[in-house]
């Protein structure tokens, strides 16, 4: 009986570490997030939690009324580049990410 309660705890303590691993990686900048997730196997997609993790990453810290982060941004024909500050005070911004295909 004792030999099983030092399996279970072992494994606890492997997953647990797996799980922390991979709330660090989802910390990273998203170059090197993927870089890291291609090695990862698919059996590890059935076995951590991925979705909670996730989400508890990329929660962020803006909260309703906050103002946006400053970014700069490549025009879409890459000849100048927008400040997203150069608009603060002047007209409405609106941000779209997504796919149109």
């Amino acid at each position: 009986m004792r030999t099983w309660h030092k399996v279970a705890l072992t494994i606890i303590v492997l997953y647990g570490i797996l799980c922390g691993a991979a709330l660090n990686v989802m910390y990273q900048t998203p170059e090197r997030f993927s870089r890291v997730m291609m090695h990862v196997p698919d059996v590890a997609f059935m076995l951590l939690p991925f979705k909670p993790l996730w989400y508890t990453a990329r929660a962020g810290r803006l909260h309703i009324g906050d103002p946006a982060p400053g970014f700069t941004l490549p025009t879409q024909d890459q000849k100048a580049t927008v400040q997203l500050a150069s608009y603060r005070g002047s007209q409405p911004v609106v941000l779209v990410f997504g796919s149109y295909t």
